[in-house]
């Protein structure tokens, strides 16, 4: 009767891997539970809506220049003709500290008329001109200017 002792066969170590499994598999429960909440409570500080502000009242010191449809041209209310703007515009200048000109012309304004009300405006010693536009419509979806 004889034993062999770790003659013939070699023993090979084994990893036992089904507690790293276990180990992985609670930690994946874990993360995919707790991924959820962390997103509802994410919150997020919308500014208040703002109330619509009145539009500014124009000042008696601005020189308004409109152009309506007809090619008209309007001077601080006061209509004047085509040939007669710059010396009037040069008089306004001359009494004022500013030679700045805002810009108004109708939508049916030939763009032309418009472009020579401006030049004219340049030509009498206007500094800046401005330009008058109609404030945007927004609805609920559309993004904020």
């Amino acid at each position: 009767m004889g034993f062999d002792v770790g003659g013939k066969g070699k023993v090979r170590p084994t990893i036992n891997v089904t507690p790293l499994v276990d180990v992985v598999l609670v930690l994946l429960i874990i993360f995919l539970v707790v991924t959820p909440l962390l997103t509802k409570r994410f919150t997020v500080l919308v500014p208040p809506e703002e109330e619509e502000t009145a539009p500014k009242v124009e000042s008696q010191d601005q020189v308004v220049l409109y152009v309506d449809a007809d090619g008209r041209v309007t001077l601080n209310s006061e209509q004047v003709p085509l040939d007669g703007l710059q010396t009037k515009l040069r008089r306004v200048f001359a009494a004022r500290d500013q030679d700045v000109v805002f810009f108004d012309a109708s939508s049916e304004c030939p763009y032309g008329t418009a472009m020579q009300v401006m030049d004219i405006a340049r030509g009498a010693g206007a500094v800046g001109v401005g330009v008058i536009t109609e404030p945007l419509e927004l609805g609920r979806g559309d993004p904020s200017p």
